[in-house]
């Protein structure tokens, strides 16, 4: 349907959206674009020329920062780690002597006693018995003496008189020494019960501390049941155990380093034994190594790490944080100038030993190379670096650990 206005002439309008509206505004939209095209294209113009006047600002990356540390050539020392285990020089383990039950137990577990004191009772009542029995059966047998020797003097007398005949006296003579060479053997096994009966008392056999008490009272024990010990503080032995194959290395005076749980050297001390032998179950060589112990810091039967140094040797090290394992294998970012400007570039290192804080390198780096310390999260081979050497003064002379 059409509808004629006479106010606006030339334009007709449908029922609907108006057609000569929809026509201006895809001609307005058409010019719009127009327009960004030509603004497009004048600003990529424009970047290209900028670009041609500046080629370096297309062609060099931008350099990423980072820290080197110069690689140093320190002591490290050829060093093992072996288990060790602490025994005291004066250290007594106490067995009783006697069969029989525990009636009485003087003493706890670190008690201070010394020379004499008593530590526990065994019941004592039956060799108590027997002590009497033998002691009785000697009283008779010096009675029995003392009738030979009347009777002796009373032949003697009788033969002198020449009343009865020598035999009489020889015989009389006979029964005296008899009588008296059964007391002597009463008298020794007396003085055996005797001594035997006082085992019954368990004492210390010298000065030192009580350790654990195994036993209770009323427990039976025998010669070969352990009771306590007996420790005197002050100077240990450690025992090394090393493997049969690295015995043969072992000599007198190579040092040896006590380790804590920490890792700190909790003392120092040197070779002081080696076993002629190996021991069969294990396959390990026993050493052993004084230990001072000022302050009584270490303990009786303490088990510790054993460090022993073979020897020293002089090589490059690198931080222990600038190295990344990838595979099982280790790798370390450093700093090559290939003309254009340092780069970083991945090697692959095998490492040794521990150094303080560092890897002892055995391959892959020589000292004076530039080692990449910060950022290596970051880094890719070949990638432009800008390098900022850190100020640290190498670690000599540390001591490295076992692997």
């Amino acid at each position: 349907m059409q509808v004629n206005d006479p106010s606006v002439s030339g334009i007709v309008y449908r029922k609907g959206r108006p057609a000569k509206c929809a026509s201006v505004a895809a001609k307005r939209y058409g010019a719009r674009v127009s327009l960004l095209f030509c603004l497009a294209a004048s600003w990529s113009a424009g970047c290209s020329k900028t670009a041609g006047s500046n080629p370096s600002a297309s062609e060099a990356p931008h350099a990423f920062p980072v820290q080197v540390q110069v690689t140093p050539s320190v002591t490290i020392p050829d060093a093992t780690e072996y288990l060790s285990i602490l025994k005291s020089r004066r250290s007594a383990n106490i067995n009783p002597q006697v069969e029989g039950q525990i009636t009485k137990i003087f003493v706890k577990s670190g008690d201070q006693v010394t020379t004499g004191t008593p530590l526990m009772q065994i019941d004592p009542l039956k060799q108590e018995a027997t002590v009497g029995s033998q002691d009785a059966a000697r009283a008779a047998q010096e009675a029995n003496v003392n009738y030979a020797k009347i009777q002796l003097d009373r032949q003697q007398r009788l033969y002198d008189a020449k009343v009865v005949a020598k035999q009489d006296l020889d015989n009389a003579q006979s029964t005296y020494d008899a009588a008296v060479a059964q007391l002597k053997s009463l008298s020794d096994l007396v003085k055996q019960q005797d001594v035997e009966l006082k085992y019954y008392k368990v004492a210390a056999p010298m000065d030192g501390i009580v350790g654990d008490i195994p036993v209770r009272v009323g427990d039976r024990v025998i010669v070969s049941t352990l009771l306590t010990t007996v420790d005197q503080p002050g100077a240990l032995e450690a025992y090394v155990y090393v493997p049969a194959d690295r015995g043969r290395a072992l000599r007198l005076g190579l040092p040896v380093e006590l380790l804590d749980e920490s890792g700190n050297v909790a003392a120092n001390s040197k070779i002081t034994f080696i076993s002629p032998q190996v021991d069969t179950d294990t396959q390990t060589v026993l050493a052993k190594a004084s230990i001072e112990n000022p302050g009584a810091k270490l303990r009786i039967a303490q088990q510790l790490r054993a460090r022993v140094i073979w020897g020293q040797h002089e090589g490059p090290v690198i931080p222990v944080l600038a190295v990344t394992r990838i595979n099982g294998q280790f790798f370390a970012y450093v700093t090559v100038d290939e003309g254009k400007g340092p780069v970083a570039r991945q090697k692959l290192l095998k490492v040794g030993d521990t150094v303080g804080n560092d890897f002892a390198v055995l391959d892959g780096l020589k000292p004076g190379d530039h080692v990449i310390v910060s950022g290596t999260d970051f880094l890719q081979d070949g990638m432009p670096v800008a390098e900022t050497v850190q100020n640290t003064a190498p670690a000599a002379g540390k001591t490295g650990t076992g692997r």
